[in-house]
C-alpha cells in the first residue's frame, strides 16, 4: 500500500474544512523535532497542498489536498527530495518485529567497539594505566564513527542542502570534530610522545545516540500497539456457505449479502445479522464491555467480535471500510496522526533550535580558547553543546501521549477522533446531555392512551399506529410495538409528512390526523382544556404526552392523548454524581415538556431548581443552548445520540456521541462513546487530563533538559560521553513516561 486516502470532508480540529482529499504517507528517516518542521515545509511547498501535518511518533505524514493528477507521486518525491524515505503509510505501525532484540546489532557492535576505548577512563579511576595505543584506539573508532555513524552524515547532509538543521547534523558536526581533533593531535605529536585523545568520546557518542533510538524505537512500537492489536481482529478467512456447500475463502473476497459459517472460539468476519442459531459473542476490544453480550436470531454482528460457544450462520451487511472496526481503526488512526494545539509551540521553537544551538557552539568554542584554554578542550567543550542538544525528546513528547492515551481509551470503548478533543477535554466544567437514549434507555413505552368523548381505543390506537408506522423515532415506535401486542391489523398511511421537533401528520382512508406534542397542538391553536387536567396530571408522573388530533370539517379536533414512559439508564445517575464530584456543572437538555423532563431529572439526581433542567427544545434550539453555554468562558461538553444532536456536538468545544446512536452523531462529535454508557463521559474526561498531563510532564521535562544540560556543557561540567548518554535518556524518559498512561482503567473497572 503506496498511501491510504481519504476522500469527503477533511477535519481540523473540532471543525470541518474544505471539501477535499486526505493522504498518508509514511516517511523513514525523521530523528526529531526539526526533521518534522522540515519534512511539513517541503510538502507544503507542493502545487495543491492546503495542510500537512508530520507526526514524529507514527513516522508519518498526514496531507489535506485539492485533488490533482499524480499528487502522491509529487508528495512522495518531495519526501525524498528533503532527504528522507517515503514509505507505506502505516509501515512504523504494522512493522513486524520477529525479537525484542531486533535492529541491535549495530548498537551492539558499537559498544562492543567502543567498549576498549572507554576501559582506561575506568581504569584511571584506580590508579592503572590502561591507555590503548593510538593506531588501536584509531583501529577502533573509525568504523564506529562512518560505518555505524553514516546514518547522521546522510540525513545531516540533507538537511544542510535544505538550508535546516536536526539531530543527525548536531551529532556528525560534533562527533567528527572529537574525531578529528583526535586525529590531528596524534599526527601532529612527536614519535613517542603519548598523548590524550578523544577517540572514546566520538566512538561511544555515537554508539550511545544509537543506543537512545533503538530504544525509543521499541517504546514507538508500545505507543502503536493498539492499531496493532485492532488490525489484528481481522480474521484473514471465512467459512462461505455457497452452491457447493461450505468453503473457506479469503476476506477479500467477501460480499455483502453472502453467508458465512462461524465457529466457536472464531471472529465475525465481517457485519451482519444472524441468521441461524444462537450465541454470546465477546465484544470487549470494541465496546470495552467486559462481558459476552447474548445474540439471537435478527441480532446484529459485528465484524471482529468473538464468538462464544454456538455454531452460528450470519448475512454479510459490511465487509472492508464500511464495516465498525475498520471506522474504529480509523477513527483511532486520525487522532494519532493528528497534532494538538499545544504542539504548534513546539514547532515554532524546533524551527530555530539547531541554527541557535550551532551559534551556542560556536560561541563556546571561541570564548574557551580565546580565555586561553587549549584549542583542543575548547572544541571537547563545544562537541558537548552539539551533542546534548539535540531535540529529540522535543518532538516526542507530544505525539507519544496522544498515540498512548488514545490508545488505552480506544480499549475502553471510548474513541477520541481529534487531538484538539482530547486536549479540551480536561478542561470542560459544563456537560450538556440529550435525554433520550443518551441519560434514559431510549426505549419508551406507550403507558397510558387516554381517549376524549366518542373515541374508541383500538380504532385510535390503529389509526395512530398506522401513521407512526415508517417512523424511526422513539415514540413512534413505542406506538407500533403497542398495536403489535394488541395484533392490531395496520394500513399504509398517505401523505405522510414529518415536523421536526413537533410531531407528524397524514392520512389513513379518508380521515387525516395529526400526532405530536402538546406545544404543537397549542401553535395550531387546538383546544385541549377538555384534557387538560389528564395532561397535567400525567405530566407530574413524568410521562411524555402527545395528542391525536384529527383534522375534520369542524376544525381541529382533539381524539386521544397517549402517554409514554421511559426508564434511566443503568449508572446514569452515578454518571451525573462522579461528573459533579469533579466540580462539572451538569445539564439535561430535553424535549419534553417541563413537567415530564424535570420528573426524569429528579430520578435522575439532577436539580431542575439550579437551573439543571431545559425542558421542551426543540431540536433546532439545541444548537443555541450549547452555544448560551458557552458564555462566559465556560467550555462545555455536549453528550448526544441522535441526528438532531449533530449541530450541537459539532458547536461543542468538546462533543461526545453514544455509540449506540446515528453515524451523523459520530461523525459530528469529537469522542464516541463505543457502549453508550454515560459513566464513559467521566472517563473520557478523566484520560484527557491524564493524557495533557503527560504531555506537560513531558514538555517540561524536554525543555528543562535542554535548559539546563547546555549551559553544563558549555561550561565545562559535561564531557561529550556524558552528554551522549544524557541525550540518548532523554528520549527514552519521555517515552516512558508516556507509556505509563497504558495502566490507566476508567473509575470502577
Amino acid at each position: 500500500m503506496a498511501g491510504r486516502f481519504t476522500l469527503g470532508t477533511m477535519n481540523t480540529g473540532s471543525t470541518a474544512a474544505s471539501t477535499g482529499a486526505s493522504l498518508d504517507i509514511g516517511i523513514g528517516g525523521m530523528t526529531c523535532a526539526s526533521c518534522v518542521a522540515r519534512v511539513e515545509r517541503a510538502l507544503k511547498k507542493v502545487p495543491g497542498v492546503q495542510d500537512a501535518t508530520v507526526n514524529l511518533a507514527t513516522e508519518s505524514a498526514r496531507i489535506a489536498y485539492a485533488p490533482s493528477e499524480q499528487i502522491e507521486a509529487r508528495l512522495r518525491r518531495a519526501v525524498r527530495d528533503a532527504g528522507y524515505e517515503p514509505r507505506a503509510a502505516d509501515a512504523a505501525i504494522m512493522a513486524d518485529e520477529d525479537s525484542p532484540w531486533s535492529g541491535f546489532a549495530p548498537v551492539a557492535t558499537g559498544l562492543l567497539l567502543s567498549a576498549p576505548l572507554v576501559l582506561p577512563m575506568l581504569g584511571d579511576l584506580f590508579g592503572k594505566h590502561w591507555m590503548l595505543p593510538a593506531l588501536w584506539q584509531c583501529l577502533l573508532a573509525t568504523p564506529v564513527q562512518f560505518i555505524l555513524g553514516a546514518r547522521f552524515y546522510r540525513a545531516g547532509w540533507h538537511a544542510l542542502k535544505g538550508l535546516s538543521g536536526n539531530m543527525d547534523l548536531l551529532v556528525s558536526i560534533g562527533t567528527t570534530a572529537g574525531w578529528a581533533l583526535s586525529m590531528w593531535l596524534w599526527l601532529s605529536a612527536d614519535t613517542g610522545t603519548m598523548v590524550h585523545l578523544y577517540f572514546e568520546s566520538s566512538a561511544i557518542v555515537v554508539s550511545l545516540v544509537l543506543l537512545g533510538k533503538w530504544l525509543e524505537g521499541r517504546a514507538k512500537r508500545q505507543t502503536t500497539a493498539a492499531i496493532r492489536a485492532l488490525h489484528s481482529l481481522r480474521p484473514d478467512v471465512a467459512h462461505l456457505i455457497g452452491v457447493d456447500g461450505e468453503v473457506d475463502v479469503p476476506m477479500a473476497e467477501v460480499l455483502v449479502g453472502d453467508r458465512l459459517v462461524v465457529k466457536p472460539g472464531e471472529r465475525f468476519a465481517a457485519d451482519g445479522v444472524l441468521l441461524e442459531g444462537q450465541t454470546q459473542v465477546d465484544e470487549s476490544m470494541l465496546t470495552g464491555e467486559p462481558l459476552p453480550v447474548g445474540k439471537e436470531t435478527g441480532a446484529a454482528l459485528t465484524g471482529g467480535s468473538i464468538n462464544g460457544e454456538g455454531r452460528v450462520v450470519m448475512r454479510v451487511r459490511a465487509v472492508g471500510s464500511e464495516t465498525v472496526l475498520a471506522h474504529i481503526i480509523r477513527l483511532v488512526e486520525d487522532a494519532q496522526a493528528a497534532k494538538a494545539p499545544i504542539q504548534r509551540m513546539v514547532d515554532q521553537v524546533s524551527a530555530v533550535f539547531v541554527p541557535v544551538v550551532l551559534l551556542i557552539a560556536l560561541v563556546t568554542l571561541l570564548a574557551w580558547w580565546l580565555t586561553g584554554s587549549p584549542f583542543e578542550l575548547a572544541l571537547i567543550r563545544a562537541v558537548a553543546v552539539l551533542v546534548i542538544a539535540c531535540p529529540c525528546a522535543l518532538g516526542l513528547a507530544t505525539p507519544a501521549a496522544i498515540m498512548t492515551g488514545t490508545g488505552v481509551a480506544a480499549r475502553h470503548g471510548i474513541l477520541i477522533k481529534d487531538a484538539q478533543a482530547l486536549e479540551l477535554a480536561h478542561k470542560v466544567d459544563v456537560v450538556a446531555f440529550d435525554k433520550t437514549g443518551t441519560l434514559t434507555l431510549g426505549r419508551p413505552k406507550l403507558v397510558a392512551l387516554k381517549l376524549a368523548a366518542g373515541s374508541v381505543e383500538n380504532e385510535i390506537l390503529t389509526l395512530a399506529a398506522s401513521l407512526q408506522g415508517g417512523s424511526e423515532h422513539p415514540l413512534a415506535r413505542a406506538v407500533v410495538a403497542a398495536a403489535q401486542e394488541r395484533q392490531l391489523k395496520l394500513v399504509a398511511p398517505d401523505n405522510m409528512r414529518s415536523v421536526p421537533g413537533r410531531g407528524s401528520e397524514g392520512e389513513v382512508g379518508v380521515r387525516s390526523f395529526l400526532i405530536g406534542s402538546l406545544r404543537w397542538m397549542h401553535e395550531l391553536q387546538v383546544d385541549v382544556s377538555a384534557m387538560g387536567p389528564v395532561a397535567a396530571e400525567l405530566q407530574a408522573q413524568g410521562a411524555t404526552v402527545s395528542a391525536i388530533v384529527e383534522r375534520t370539517t369542524e376544525g381541529l379536533t382533539l381524539r386521544a392523548l397517549m402517554a409514554f414512559g421511559d426508564e434511566p439508564k443503568p449508572g446514569a445517575k452515578e454518571a451525573l454524581a462522579a461528573l459533579r464530584a469533579r466540580g462539572i456543572r451538569t445539564v439535561m437538555v430535553s424535549g419534553d415538556n417541563r413537567g415530564a423532563a424535570e420528573a426524569m431529572a429528579r430520578r435522575l439526581g439532577l436539580r431542575p431548581e439550579q437551573g439543571e433542567v431545559m425542558a421542551e427544545v426543540l431540536p433546532g434550539e439545541k444548537l443555541a443552548r450549547v452555544l448560551a453555554l458557552k458564555t462566559g468562558g465556560h467550555i462545555v461538553a455536549m453528550v448526544g445520540d441522535g441526528v438532531n444532536d449533530a449541530p450541537a456536538l459539532a458547536a461543542a468545544d468538546v462533543g461526545m456521541a453514544m455509540g449506540n446512536g446515528t453515524d451523523v452523531a459520530m461523525h459530528a462529535a469529537g469522542i464516541t462513546l463505543m457502549r453508550g454508557d454515560p459513566m464513559l463521559v467521566a472517563a473520557a474526561l478523566d484520560i484527557s487530563d491524564r493524557t495533557v498531563a503527560k504531555i506537560r510532564q513531558n514538555l517540561f521535562w524536554a525543555f528543562a533538559y535542554n535548559a539546563a544540560g547546555i549551559p553544563l556543557a558549555a561550561l565545562g561540567f559535561l564531557n561529550p560521553v556524558l552528554a551522549g548518554a544524557a541525550m540518548a535518556m532523554s528520549s527514552v524518559s519521555v517515552m516512558s513516561n508516556a507509556l505509563l498512561l497504558k495502566r490507566w482503567k476508567p473509575a470502577g473497572h
